[in-house]
């Protein structure tokens, strides 16, 4: 079909392409229009140039668009290639796969009835027909069976060609996935993202791994588009074509070519998972994601989807001797090499690939290209040093693994008599033996978090089960906190970012010390190893191992108890349903862990691990004070041990609260800075500030060192140190006015909170808490109104009130910095 009056360039003749502003749109205008005359329809907004402004699901918007064409280019059209198109892969059944695809091609259909075409070409899917099994091939006559709902709208489509052709040429191209150097179809594109960042979900599987599917190189794809076009007279009027290359990689074979053009490793370990399981996981991730834009302060949603599971052995190799014959088409690109293109651009330019293939990009392409670095030799490096750490480190896992073993013969060989205690004991030892020996791959680095649970578990069982032996629970107690800290504390720290590892500062910005390193946190650790020996020895008299405890000042108000046996076994001890004092020696050995955990740089690279560890010391010492403040108000007298426990645990909070205010800052300068906030808190970041190291030097004198630990980050003002005195003399007033007095509890109260106010306020970033102590002060000025004291009791009540009030207002000096921080303090 020629028009004698076509004067369009030689040999062509008028191309409409519909969706011409897309990438496919925009090169096919490139390749075809050194021969056709190019006419584009895009959607009003988007189109520029060559295109006419038209939305296909609007009929006014159609009968504009081709009443401009005819007026301007006539009517007739040699090939109309049909691209505009609504994609999603969410799986939804979106009503815009009706509105624009089905009802959108109709719509275009009636309308170029009015027009002499030559050939109408649309561009569908090898995804309309039902796959098959590995080994078999598709041709065009294969059944159509779409499995989702973007491959339903092109088989649905397809059926309204043929309703509304009429006498319109049509060209049906079923293609396979489309890539190219720098991009690809997502689902290649997400399964190179995975491996590259070596995800968890890239060792794991839930279908056939021989399965795979065809590709399409782009230029072979536009090749594809120009033969049929210019062969157009010679096809049949109603054709259907399959496009692909017709070799196939399976899922195993692609993970394996991909793993090793990335990372060298010709052998990527992936494991199939069964469906339900997968589908699951899918599902949790999914109903999450609703919650992630606010968490993370941005759109990224999960890509793997629950209908994705059930198609993931679905093969699609195809037959394309039919566009051989009849196009002499064959393609010229695999995708063996293509692989090997799109991971050279990805290693390139890592923040360029994830954005042209719209992935959401690690937090170290994100930072790196922020800087202006770059990203694949950070994380090249990053890899590098945390394989040769993890070398360093392996003899601690396989310690793991021995005591795995001894807590499974541990049960026989100990006397245990609680079958309960036995099989947590032999359960949980067969889990270490078995986490222990995945945390040898430096890849899973979340088996060693789930052998660290698994040695908390162990030093809790005895507790849980009131382990009816002192040795169960010394087993429990040593165990559990050898696994746990080979586990988690034996370096390189696991789940740190390449980002936070291998940049950013290790003091603060505007601070001049590290409020993480090992001079701040070895004072904890040494105050936790004291009240851990405390809460155990008073955990085996609560258990039944011991006979008494030692008591030497506070007499009991049971017949034949001291004041500590009183209390451990009274009332408020047996609320619990496992030893209280037990508790408290179990939250001790997690700050002794925790605090061994992570370098001087933590309150960036591991800031969740600094928040759990003052949860454990703030709120938590606040509590053991409340149970100190109960003790003789409830029970009538006092336990020396518990006092020094809860000393221990109050004298901690100074030396932790300055690494809470740095890792605060940090995560506020983070989210200013666009980071999602999320994503920092559990993996860490780079920050600003100059890069500086903290100053351990162990090699002084022994004093020298003391005085470091003794006073890092912290002040000791005498008026500090005054209320910290006033403050212990009203605790023990009851014991010199009586408890009978009505203002007893109150003294008592009242010093043990203006005791912890003082001690915390040590800290100078805390250092605005003193002002608490002048509330508690004017609290003593008025309550002996309201309770009726005596006029003995009220002018005492009023001298410690004021005194209090007095001594809180001076500030204290203050030695160090403490950047934004520093106007809450001076």
């Amino acid at each position: 079909m020629t028009d004698e009056n076509d004067t369009t360039k030689p040999g062509g003749g008028i191309v409409l392409i519909t969706g011409a502003m897309g990438r496919i749109g925009r090169g096919l205008a490139g390749r075809l229009g050194k021969r056709y005359e190019i006419v584009g329809l895009d959607l009003p907004g988007s189109a520029a140039g060559h295109c006419t402004p038209c939305d296909i699901t609007d009929d006014a918007s159609v009968e504009l668009a081709f009443s401009e064409i005819a007026e301007t280019h006539g009517r007739h059209i040699a090939s109309v290639i049909h691209l505009a198109a609504f994609f999603d892969f969410t799986g939804r059944e979106s009503p815009l796969y009706t509105a624009v695809n089905v009802e959108g091609t109709r719509r275009l259909l009636r309308a170029l009835q009015a027009f002499d075409v030559e050939q109408f070409i649309f561009s569908s899917s090898m995804l309309v027909h039902a796959p098959v099994s590995p080994g078999e091939l598709i041709d065009e006559t294969s059944p159509i069976g779409p499995r989702w709902a973007y491959p339903r709208s092109k088989a649905e489509t397809e059926a309204v060609l043929r309703e509304e052709a009429g006498e319109i040429p049509l060209l049906i191209l079923r293609m396979a996935g489309l890539y190219d150097e720098r991009s690809a179809v997502p689902t290649l594109s997400h399964q190179i993202a995975r491996i590259y960042e070596r995800r968890l979900e890239s060792h794991l599987y839930p279908g056939n791994l021989s399965a795979g599917q065809a590709f399409l190189h782009h230029e072979d794809m536009l090749d594809l588009f120009e033969r049929a076009v210019d062969r157009r007279a010679q096809l049949e009027p109603h054709q259907v074509l399959l496009a692909g290359e017709p070799e196939v990689l399976n899922y195993g074979a692609l993970q394996d070519h991909i793993a090793e053009l990335i990372h060298g490793d010709a052998h990527w370990d992936t494991q199939t998972v069964p469906k339900i399981v997968a589908r699951v996981g899918a599902r949790l991730k999914v109903e999450a994601e609703p919650v992630v834009p606010d968490a993370y302060d941005e759109g990224e949603t999960p890509f793997i989807r629950p209908f994705m599971i059930d198609m993931a052995s679905d093969h699609y190799a195809l037959d394309i001797s039919r566009a051989r014959d009849l196009l002499g088409w064959e393609p010229r690109h695999r995708i063996g090499e293509g692989l090997r293109q799109l991971t050279d651009s990805l290693k390139a330019d890592p923040a360029r690939w994830y954005a042209e293939n719209g992935i959401e990009p690690p937090p170290w392409v994100r930072a790196a290209d922020a800087r202006g670095e770059d990203a694949e030799a950070l994380r090249v490096r990053h890899e590098r040093r945390y394989r040769a750490a993890h070398r360093q480190g392996l003899w601690a896992h396989w310690v793991n693994v021995g005591l795995g073993l001894w807590l499974v013969t541990a049960p026989p060989l100990l006397g245990y008599s609680d079958p309960m205690m036995a099989a947590s004991d032999i359960l949980a030892g067969m889990a270490i033996v078995i986490c222990a020996f995945l945390s040898m791959s430096w890849r899973l680095w979340q088996a060693r978090w789930v052998t660290a649970a698994l040695g908390v578990w162990v030093m809790a069982a005895p507790l849980v089960f009131w382990a009816p032996t002192a040795v169960a629970y010394a087993n429990g107690t040593l165990v559990g906190m050898l696994v746990t800290g080979l586990a988690a504390a034996i370096r390189p720290p696991p789940g740190v970012s390449a980002t936070a590892a291998q940049s950013g500062p290790v003091i603060p910005k505007g601070w001049d010390y590290s409020p993480s390193d090992w001079f701040q946190r070895l004072p904890v650790i040494m105050l936790a190893v004291v009240g851990l020996l405390i809460s155990r020895y008073l955990t085996g008299y609560q258990l039944g191992s011991l006979d008494g405890v030692w008591e030497p000042f506070f007499p009991g108000t049971r017949p034949g108890l001291n004041g500590t046996e009183d209390i451990i076994t009274s009332h408020v001890s047996k609320a619990w349903p496992v030893p209280d004092a037990g508790v408290g020696g179990l939250v001790y050995a997690l700050e002794i862990i925790v605090g061994a955990i992570g370098s001087a740089a933590r309150w960036r690279t591991m800031p969740w691990l600094t928040i759990a560890f003052g949860i454990m010391i703030v709120p938590l010492g606040a509590v053991s004070v409340f149970f100190i403040v109960i003790q003789p108000i409830l029970i009538g007298t006092y336990c020396t041990l518990c006092l020094i426990a809860a000393a221990a645990m109050l004298i901690q909070i100074p030396y932790s609260v300055d690494e809470l205010v740095a890792t605060f800052q940090f995560l506020r300068r983070r989210h200013k800075a666009g980071q999602p906030w999320l994503r920092v808190f559990f993996t860490g970041d780079t920050d600003e500030g100059a890069t500086r190291r903290p100053s351990e030097n162990f090699e002084r004198a022994p004093l020298a060192i003391l005085r470091d630990m003794l006073t890092g980050g912290m002040t000791l003002p005498p008026t500090f140190a005054a209320s910290i005195v006033l403050g212990a003399g009203m605790m023990l007033l009851p014991l010199w006015i009586s408890w009978d007095d009505p203002m007893a509890a109150t003294f008592h109260v009242a010093g043990a909170l203006a005791i912890t106010v003082a001690v915390t306020a040590l800290a100078p970033v805390a250092r605005l808490a003193r002002l608490l102590n002048m509330v508690i002060g004017a609290a003593l000025l008025f309550i002996p109104f309201m309770v009726a004291a005596a006029w003995t009791s009220f002018l005492l009540s009023a001298a410690l009130g004021i005194a209090l009030i007095l001594i809180s207002i001076p500030r204290g000096k203050v030695n160090n910095c403490y950047g934004d921080w520093d106007r809450f303090i001076r």
